[in-house]
């Protein structure tokens, strides 16, 4: 499978998140460098299951916490709060 360029962009902009930080996905559209595709963001995310990139540390704007394809929101809390980032 191809992956195009935003994708491989917004991989290595998550992949940079440190352990015990969050950023949403408005900031990993920006920081990917297109700032209007913060769903195209969650769209590549949820689709992630390479556990070099941790997509559990990508959170929404309005402060949930999303989902996540591996274990579903309270996993994702969970993995979170271990990580001292809630």
């Amino acid at each position: 499978m191809k992956i195009n360029t935003f994708t491989e962009k917004v991989r290595r902009v998550v992949a940079k998140i440190p352990k015990g930080k969050t950023m949403t996905y408005k900031e990993v559209a920006i920081a990917a460098g297109k700032p209007l595709a913060a769903r195209a963001v969650g769209m590549i995310m949820s689709k992630n299951h390479d556990p070099k990139i941790p997509c559990h540390r990508v959170v929404r704007s309005d402060g949930k916490i999303g989902n996540y394809n591996r274990g579903g929101m309270f996993r994702k809390i969970e993995i979170l709060k271990e990580e001292g980032a809630i």
